[in-house]
Parts: structure tokens; C-alpha cells; sequence
């Protein structure tokens, strides 16, 4: 059974692997078309808040490269430079999902409360949780040591499943507010949807691989009581 789920570990990674080079190369694309208005990513962002009554929320660049994020303490959108000040589709795209984070924020869209709830326990999960598996196992397979170490393993699956909905509908919003506010026309929505489409795989391929991880220490554990 360990062996299964190892091996279903290294499928999962290597997908993982290529969905990050699709968003990469899907990015690169979409970052070379600019969009017919000329707009760049952080007046694309602006005009949206704007238009919603988020005149609060502030548009800043942020260094490197899809660093992009909205930081619902601050209130603050955070564009990578690239994105801040390109015009292209892609820039575009992420603007206005970020932006799709802030209007969630504004209207108190349940998941991203209970997504905020579970973050301080799903870094410690991520943190922590591998390290008291490993050490239970080099205490002779201790199974309380271990029990812990999936269950905080499990709290940051539990963030990144609860991550989903909250990053689809900010898609969704996002495309929906650059469709009707004109800023794309219909060929460049392509690749602002292509582009979204890409990034909300990253998301999937993350939960999938913390699965696997869950599966593989589950079956370690078994193993080791059978013995």
C-alpha cells in the first residue's frame, strides 16, 4: 500500500510541475497582448474598486514576479511591478481578480471568513505537521506522534480545499467585471480567461498534492501496525 501511494505521491508532483509551466508559459503569452485600451494593470484595479465604492482600498506595486495579492488587514491590492504597470491581457486578468478578493472582502463572502479562520492553523500544519510524523516514526513508529502530525497535515489540506471556491469566484468575479466594464474585448478575454484558468489549477494541483501526502502517511502508519 506504501508503495501506491508513493508512487501516487510522484504522479501527483509531476503534474503539479506541469501546471506551474502552463501558467508560466500561458502568463508569457497573455503578457506580450496588450489590451486594445491601453490600460494597465493598476488603473484596471483603481477604476474597479472605484466603481464598487472601494475607495479605501489602496493599489500598490509589490516587487517580483505573480506576487500579486490583496491583504484584507490592510486593505490593500498588491500588483507585482510587471502587472502594476503593464497594459497587457494578463495583467489585466490578475488586476482584476485580486480586485475580486477585495469586493468578497466588502460583501463578506463566507469562505474567505472561514479561510482566514484556518489559516493560523493550517501554517502551523504545513510547518509542523511532516516534522511530528517523521519524528513519531523515528520513535519506533510511536502512533500518537504520528496521529498528530496528519491531523495538522490535515488542517493545511483543509485551508487549500477551503481556498478553491474563494480563488473561482474571484475568477469569476474578475471576468465577469472585465466583460461588462468593457476593458477586454472578446479576443483578449481569451487570454485573461486562459490566464485565470491556469492560476486556479496551481490551487487544485496544491490540495491534490497535500492529499496524496495525507494517503501516503496514512498508509505508513498502517503498515507499520501491521507489523
Amino acid at each position: 500500500m506504501t508503495s501506491v501511494t508513493f508512487l501516487l505521491m510522484i504522479v501527483v508532483f509531476i503534474a503539479t510541475l506541469g501546471i506551474q509551466f502552463w501558467l508560466q508559459r500561458t502568463y508569457a503569452r497573455y503578457s506580450r497582448v496588450a489590451n486594445s485600451r491601453g490600460l494597465t494593470g493598476a488603473q484596471v484595479a483603481r477604476t474597479i474598486l472605484d466603481a464598487h465604492g472601494l475607495h479605501g482600498v489602496r493599489v500598490e506595486p509589490v516587487p517580483g514576479a505573480l506576487t500579486d495579492h490583496y491583504d484584507p488587514m490592510q486593505k490593500v491590492v498588491r500588483l507585482s511591478e510587471p502587472n502594476y504597470a503593464s497594459p497587457s491581457s494578463a495583467a489585466l486578468a490578475v488586476a482584476a481578480h485580486e480586485v475580486g478578493h477585495a469586493i468578497q472582502d466588502a460583501k463578506g463572502y463566507a469562505w474567505l471568513r472561514v479561510r482566514a479562520q484556518l489559516l493560523p492553523v493550517a501554517n502551523i500544519g504545513s510547518m509542523f505537521g511532516p516534522w511530528i510524523f517523521l519524528l513519531g516514526m523515528l520513535m519506533s513508529f510511536n502512533e500518537t506522534m504520528m496521529s498528530v502530525g496528519i491531523w495538522l497535515f490535515g488542517a493545511a489540506a483543509l485551508f487549500q480545499l477551503v481556498t478553491l471556491p474563494v480563488e473561482f469566484d474571484a475568477s469569476n468575479r474578475a471576468l465577469a467585471i472585465l466583460q461588462r466594464m468593457n476593458f477586454l474585448d472578446n479576443r483578449e478575454m481569451g487570454g485573461a480567461r486562459a490566464v485565470l484558468t491556469a492560476a486556479a489549477l496551481t490551487y487544485v494541483a496544491a490540495l491534490a498534492n497535500s492529499l496524496a501526502t495525507i494517503l501516503h502517511y496514512v498508509a505508513i502508519m498502517q503498515s507499520a501496525r501491521e507489523e
